[in-house]
This record gives C-alpha cells, sequence and structure tokens, in this order.
C-alpha cells in the first residue's frame, strides 16, 4: 500500500476510533451551552473622527434682549477630534468660538462699538450695539440615542447625539475674561458614504454673568450656536462583538442528528479498517478521500488569523489533496457570523478568512495553485447546531 495513503488512512482510523468510543449523548430535551456573542467593543485606534463646521451663535446677556435679532446673529465655527468607544458612547474634544453680539449700556464702553441701538439709544436712550471675540475649549461626552434606542446599525441614514460637556471660555478683547462653561447639546449626523457624515450641531452654553464685561445680577448668561459641517471617521471603523453569556438550545432531534452523523463515521471507519486489511489500495483511497477531502476550519470571533490546531487540520488535508487527482479542484468558501458585525465587514472578514487557508496551502504545505479556488458568502446564520461560532470559519471542500 502506499506510504501517503496508509499514513492517511492511519488519521482517519484514529479520528474514527475517537468517535466511536464516545459515549452517546443522552436522550434529553436541551443541552446548555455557554457563548459570547452580544456586547460590541473596539480597540483605541478605532472609530476615531475629525469635524468642522460652521454657522451663526446668538448670545444671551444682560440688555441684549433690547437689539434686533439680526443684530445679535454673529458667526460661529467648530473644530472637533474624537472617539465612539462603543456604538453608544464617545468623546471629543472640541475648539468653537469667533465672536458675540448684542448690546450694552452708554458709557459702560463693554465691547461697545459705538453705535446707538434703534429706539434705545438715541434722544435719552441709554444702549449701544457691543460686539467682542471669544473662544472656547470644551469636552463633551456623547451618547448615540439611535443606536441605544434602535441598535447599532452601520448604515443608518440618521443618527442623534445628545451630548454634554465642560469647557473654558475666554474673551480676547478687553476687558478679557476667562471662564468656565457647561454645554448640553444635539449632534444631528447624516450618513454620507462610510468615512463621511454631514452634520448639524445645535448646543447651549452656560457661562457666568459678566462674561460680557458687564455685570447684570443675574445667575448667567447664554449663548445658542447651530453650525453646519462634516465628519471624517478615520479607518479602522466599525465594531467587533464582545463578551456577553448567552444560552444556545439543543433540542432532542439536533442531538438526534448529531447522533446519525458519528454512526455514519463509525461505518465507514469500518469499511476502511476491512479494505486496508484486505490489502484493497483502490477502495482504500477512496474512502480517505470521502471521509478527509471535506474540512472546516473555525476562526475566532473577528479575526482571519489560524491557530496552530486549524494548520495541523489542514497539512492532513492537503496530504489528502497530494495524493488524489492532480486536475482536481477545491473550492475553499469563508464564512462570518450573521449575528456578529455589519454586512460590510462581515463580507470582508470572510474573504480575509478564505485567503488565509488559501495561503496557507499554497505556501505552508505546497498545494498547486491550479487546484485551489477561493469563494466567501459574507455573514450567514448558524450552519451547524444553530451554534454562531461554527460560522465563523472556512470550508474547504472538492468542487462539482
Amino acid at each position: 500500500m502506499n506510504k501517503k495513503v496508509f499514513m492517511a488512512a492511519a488519521l482517519v482510523l484514529a479520528a474514527g476510533s475517537v468517535c466511536a468510543q464516545t459515549e452517546p449523548v443522552a436522550q434529553s430535551t436541551e443541552v446548555v451551552e455557554e457563548s459570547t456573542d452580544n456586547v460590541e467593543i473596539n480597540s483605541f485606534w478605532s472609530n476615531w473622527f475629525i469635524s468642522a463646521g460652521g454657522g451663526a451663535q446668538i448670545y444671551f446677556g444682560d440688555h441684549d434682549r433690547q437689539a434686533s435679532f439680526g443684530d445679535r446673529l454673529s458667526g460661529a465655527l467648530d473644530i472637533a477630534v474624537g472617539k465612539w468607544f462603543s456604538p453608544e458612547i464617545g468623546v471629543r474634544l472640541m475648539y468653537s468660538g469667533l465672536s458675540a453680539k448684542g448690546a450694552t449700556q452708554k458709557g459702560h464702553l463693554a465691547h461697545s462699538t459705538g453705535v446707538d441701538v434703534p429706539g434705545k439709544g438715541g434722544n435719552g436712550y441709554w444702549l449701544e450695539k457691543s460686539k467682542f471675540n471669544f473662544f472656547n475649549f470644551q469636552i463633551d461626552a456623547m451618547f448615540n440615542a439611535s443606536n441605544i434606542i434602535w441598535g447599532y446599525n452601520e448604515k443608518r441614514v440618521y443618527n442623534l447625539s445628545p451630548y454634554v460637556g465642560l469647557g473654558v471660555m475666554r474673551v480676547s478683547d478687553k476687558p478679557a475674561e476667562t471662564a468656565i462653561a457647561g454645554h448640553f447639546g444635539l449632534l444631528n449626523s447624516f450618513r454620507l458614504t462610510s468615512c463621511l457624515d454631514l452634520n448639524l450641531d445645535i448646543r447651549g452654553t452656560l457661562v457666568n454673568d459678566d462674561f460680557d464685561g458687564e455685570p447684570g445680577g443675574r445667575k448667567g448668561e447664554g449663548l445658542l450656536t447651530a453650525t453646519l459641517g462634516l465628519t471624517y471617521k478615520f479607518s479602522p471603523r466599525g465594531w467587533n462583538r464582545g463578551k456577553n453569556v448567552i444560552r444556545t438550545v439543543y433540542n432532542t432531534a439536533e442531538i438526534k442528528a448529531m447522533q446519525e452523523k458519528l454512526r455514519q463515521m463509525s461505518e465507514e471507519n469500518a469499511r476502511l479498517q476491512e479494505a486496508i486489511a484486505n490489502g484493497n489500495k483502490e477502495e482504500a483511497q477512496t474512502i480517505v478521500k470521502q471521509i478527509a477531502s471535506s474540512n472546516l476550519v473555525v476562526f475566532p470571533i473577528g479575526k482571519s488569523t489560524l491557530s496552530n490546531e486549524a494548520r495541523v487540520n489542514l497539512g492532513m488535508l492537503a496530504e489528502v489533496i497530494k495524493k488524489g487527482d492532480p486536475h482536481s479542484v477545491y473550492t475553499i468558501t469563508g464564512y462570518a457570523d450573521e449575528g456578529t458585525g455589519s454586512e460590510e465587514l462581515n463580507r470582508e472578514l470572510s474573504k480575509e478568512r478564505a485567503d488565509a487557508v488559501y495561503d496557507c496551502l499554497v505556501k505552508e504545505f505546497g498545494i498547486s495553485q491550479s487546484q485551489l479556488r477561493i469563494d466567501y458568502k459574507g455573514g450567514v446564520d448558524n450552519m451547524f447546531y444553530n451554534d454562531p461560532r461554527l460560522s465563523r470559519a472556512v470550508i474547504t471542500q472538492e468542487s462539482n
């Protein structure tokens, strides 16, 4: 008998013996397993972004309401960098500012422009228009309400993210003033591409009473800002599933199917033993090929790196391919778990897994490229025994 055939047959016999010695699974209504598939996490370097926007803002000071709405509007600029730590929670550091307009008392000279407020400045009235330049550095905690309520969806067109934060604001004109400010707002994001969003940011700011240079005995003053801008999301983007224990239930029918598979393997093992005992090389080769020509390699969640165990498994498959018909073609098909990650990420991950198996067979075990072809299916529903872990896999089998 060919030495390679004997070695492959011995491996299959060993596997068959283990299967034959395995105790039958008890006939019960369920078998409970632990699995880890629900919580989404990412690495520190994932999901960073940068944004910029421009718009308008209006200041609410002691006398500003006496001026017209148009005279109080001023330009606004936002520049920010930040990170989403999960689909629901993120943080950003932002510069904002430019100028604020309003009204101040005559003679007080608190950023007065010297121009009377119409109807409030001339003929004995007492208000003049004011303007001052300022800047603000703030840090915000953001909460994606869309993901919190409806779950993460990479291709959702609109996301609403309330946020709160603190900042340091400074008036750069005399009289200068520095103050701690509180912020709260709504970030409205509209998906343009996988890496680019259009944002409408509406924000309220609370600051101390004399920030505009004119104390008025109030508890505080405020600023309302609205900006329109763009956010660029750096790669890598998206999320991997983290650890959260769930229960997978196998019913009696599934247990019986597993037992039937073991029975079939035992029968094949018995046939192979008989063929070897009778010196029937051709039949032994056929049986070995039937048993070993299909191969399943399982990957950790979110990964496409082959373990040493998987490489040993592929080495056995390579021996079968080498001793078989040199014109046979084997298809390497990659899969991912549909319940984990987005459709785009699963498609890329299933291809990376298929490529990893292909590279191992070609570069490590010397299989001819002409005998292999690659396919990938992206995310799929549970393929085996209702276990999502068995869908994070690559299946290699002889093509029809």
